[in-house]
């Protein structure tokens, strides 16, 4: 049977009528993930976001007839397992593994031990889980679960539950992923532990948050997709933890249930379509009215005409702020892949940069104009570039992307084919939320810091004094201007600040 452009992902679960976790979310992290989602349901379980009233575990006979009716007609690429009840249940179960194919990746999550502590297992069933450990691929135990299945004390941190993984995974085969979150602390990294002992830890952050209801059904049944896409563990347990990450620090928003919530599980893929959009913007047409209620910068206007422009874009700050990309760098959780990323496509766009503000500096009605713009081409080009390098310990690597190139390509038209005024306002948002983006993360900074020189640099003395100075130019030249330019330049400054969201989000755009 022919591959599909989906991996097809088989959840072996319970349910929850609310949908934040077992098979309801399963099917939800499956789709996120990349999937096509199957499910074969083990429990009915009567749950919501408060808690469990109760399970009705239909006969193994039923349990049956859905395993079979799935693999006589379905090629399974990956499956997930959840809640297993009992030791029959988990006994059929071991069965229908056996009729797989070796290269089909199985994620067991051991449903055994809530996080609360009740009990999701029979006693009599503890063995049966065991030694079904040794036939899939990788488990996902809490840490109750992992002392459970491994008769030991649990774990008080990371480390001690990476090593007493460490002796499972070897004894078992198996690689298991040891999760942070269920940890007191300010991190909530995960750690997928291999057999042959070696460790890949994956970085995250605590947040802060009631809403974490169905976690785990969700991070397993992404692994497994992400596995039956061909991922290796570490990238899959990479993609997954990242994708969570995301899903738990929006899960306010949804407002489901009185107790702990679900995650957004579609967060992600929200954020991609609307990136994706190719709607014209509403801005570009008609009057421009200014919000109320914004958030105002930490650099002050530099009179009302720059007050109007950060007031019609405001809600762009408030995009960039909530980035997933913003937030792991501050707390230092960010993969220093997506981080090498970002400085290859920044050093690409300071390159063409420069031209714009070369441009301006050749157009400036002033010396000190002049001057300015000037010296702002030449830090492109010697300063931060400098920085870049360092960083990247190499030349740049890639081209430049879609979203890098869309970028450049509307700052030197409208510093090129435009007036003055209009290309001033195209380049400030580079400066001034550039310079709010350093003064937020400045909060997270610590000479500790995995990002401590980048932080420092963006929210220093020297970089806002370059931002002051162009608000003031900006000002002037808005002041100065008829309506029309006016309008025009507005215009500029808003697509500019559109631009810079798409920038800081692209390296989480990358699947």
């Amino acid at each position: 049977m022919a591959k599909g452009i989906y991996p097809r992902v088989l959840s072996i679960a319970g349910t929850d009528p609310t949908g934040g976790a077992g098979i309801q979310a399963d099917l939800k992290s499956i789709s996120a993930a990349g999937g096509y989602g199957m499910s074969v349901v083990t429990a009915l379980v009567a749950q919501n976001t408060q808690g469990v009233r109760s399970v009705h575990v239909p006969p193994v006979d039923f349990l049956q007839e859905q395993l079979d009716s799935v693999i006589d007609d379905v090629e399974i690429d990956a499956v997930k397992i959840g809640m297993l009840a009992d030791a029959a249940i988990t006994a059929k179960v071991a069965d229908f593994l056996r009729r797989l194919p070796d290269d089909v990746p199985v994620v067991l999550d051991p449903v055994m031990v809530a996080t609360s502590g009740d009990r999701l297992l029979e006693r009599e069933a503890e063995q049966a889980v065991r030694d079904l450990c040794s036939q899939v691929d990788l488990i996902t135990p809490n840490l109750k679960e992992l002392a459970v299945l491994t008769q030991t004390d649990e774990a008080g941190d990371l480390e001690q539950a990476i090593a007493t993984a460490k002796e499972w995974a070897k004894g078992a085969g198996t690689a298991v992923v040891v999760k942070g979150g269920h940890l007191d602390a300010d991190i909530a990294d995960n750690a997928v532990v291999n057999a042959d002992g070696s460790v890949h830890r994956v970085a995250s952050s605590r947040v802060d948050t009631k809403n974490t209801h169905g976690t785990g059904c969700s991070l397993s049944s992404a692994l497994a997709t992400r596995l039956g896409a061909g991922d290796s563990p570490a990238a899959a347990l990479t993609w997954s933890t990242q994708w969570l990450h995301e899903a738990i620090a929006n899960a306010d928003a949804l407002h489901v249930g009185k107790g702990h919530g679900p995650v957004d599980h579609l967060h992600r893929s929200q954020r991609l379509m609307q990136a994706a959009s190719t709607l014209p913007q509403p801005y570009l047409s008609g009057n421009l009215v200014e919000p109320e209620n914004v958030d105002q910068p930490r650099v002050p206007a530099a009179g009302p005409h720059t007050q109007r422009l950060w007031n019609l874009a405001g809600d762009h700050w408030e995009a960039i702020k909530a980035l997933p990309f913003i937030r792991a760098l501050g707390t230092g959780a960010l993969e220093k892949d997506a981080f090498g990323f970002y400085l290859d496509q920044d050093a690409q766009y300071l390159n063409a940069y420069s031209k714009a503000l070369a441009r301006l500096a050749s157009q400036a009605p002033e010396a000190a104009q002049q001057l300015h713009w000037a010296e702002g081409a030449h830090d492109c080009l010697a300063v931060e570039a400098e920085l870049h390098r360092g960083w990247l310990e190499s030349d740049i690597t890639t081209a430049a992307s879609r979203v890098t190139s869309a970028y450049t390509d509307f700052l030197i038209r409208s510093t090129h084919t435009d007036d003055y005024v209009v290309g001033a306002a195209a380049v400030l948002p580079c400066y001034w939320l550039y310079a709010e983006v350093g003064l937020h993360l400045a909060e997270f900074d610590s000479p500790e810091h995995p990002y401590h020189s980048w932080l420092s640099m963006y929210g220093g003395e020297d970089f806002l004094d370059g931002v002051r100075a162009s608000l003031d130019i900006v000002e002037q030249a808005l002041a100065g201007a008829d309506e029309r330019t006016r309008l025009r330049a507005e215009r500029a400054y808003i697509t500019a600040s559109h631009h810079e969201v798409d920038f800081f989000d692209q390296a989480d755009r990358r699947f």
